[in-house]
Order: C-alpha cells, then sequence, then structure tokens
C-alpha cells in the first residue's frame, strides 16, 4: 500500500490518556459501566465507532459522487459492541446504520450502501475479521 496519510496517536490504557501526535485529539479514557468502569471518560469501542461512522459516510459521498447521485443528506451511525469471542479473548461486532433520505430510499440508495461497504476503509479492513451488519434506513 502507499501511504497517503498516516494518523499517530498514543495511549496508556483503558483508563488514562489517548492523545494524536498533532495534540487535536486529546481524550481521557475510562472503561463504560457496562465493563465495570467508572464511565467518566471515552473508551476505545466508541472511538472506532466515530471512525467507522464518519469514514463510511465519506465512502458513500464517494461512491454517490461517481455516479452523480447526492448523498450529502445521508447519516452513518455505527454501533461496535465488544464482547467474548470464546477463545479467551475478545471480539468486536458492528451495525452500521445508514439513513438515507427519502429519494434515496430505493435499489439506488441501497447498491450505493454496498458499493461504500467495498470502497471503505474500515470495511476493508475488518472484512473476515469480525461481524459487520448493515442497516439501510
Amino acid at each position: 500500500m502507499n501511504a497517503l496519510y498516516t494518523a499517530v496517536a498514543t495511549a496508556n490504557g483503558r483508563e488514562g490518556r489517548a492523545v494524536s501526535s498533532d495534540g487535536l485529539l486529546d481524550v481521557t479514557l475510562a472503561p463504560p459501566v457496562a465493563l465495570g468502569g467508572s464511565g467518566a471518560g471515552t473508551n476505545p469501542e466508541q472511538l472506532f465507532a466515530a471512525g467507522y461512522a464518519a469514514c463510511f459516510a465519506s465512502a458513500l459521498g464517494v461512491v454517490g459522487r461517481g455516479a452523480k447521485v447526492d448523498t450529502s443528506e445521508a447519516s452513518v451511525t455505527a454501533e461496535v459492541s465488544i464482547g467474548a469471542n470464546g477463545d479467551g479473548g475478545y471480539g468486536l461486532a458492528v451495525v452500521l446504520r445508514v439513513e438515507l433520505p427519502d429519494a434515496l430510499q430505493n435499489e439506488t440508495g441501497r447498491g450505493l450502501v454496498e458499493r461504500a461497504h467495498q470502497v471503505c476503509p474500515y470495511s476493508n479492513a475488518t472484512r473476515g475479521n469480525i461481524d459487520v451488519e448493515l442497516v439501510v434506513e
């Protein structure tokens, strides 16, 4: 792969802080209450969800522009779940909820979502590694 950009961030665990090399991202980390934490900060699953949602929305825009279809009113919500994987470790699962405007509540809209799933770097990174469900709303 020929890298076009490299993001760099440093964290010191699930409870502490995560900071990007440029200082624009600087968040307090804390496990969620559901995992026995205080919930007093963000967690890696939320960060992954935000990144995946933004990336997928961008990919939808790319494929929409290529098809000369306006997707600017679409929104993407990523639900990232964590749980035991049965092998003594943990795994993730994702549900991507893509809300399309009324004009795209058809096969064209669904086709764009499927194409975005082929283009999105997060989708390509997770494909075959974790379950990703697409829900078009």
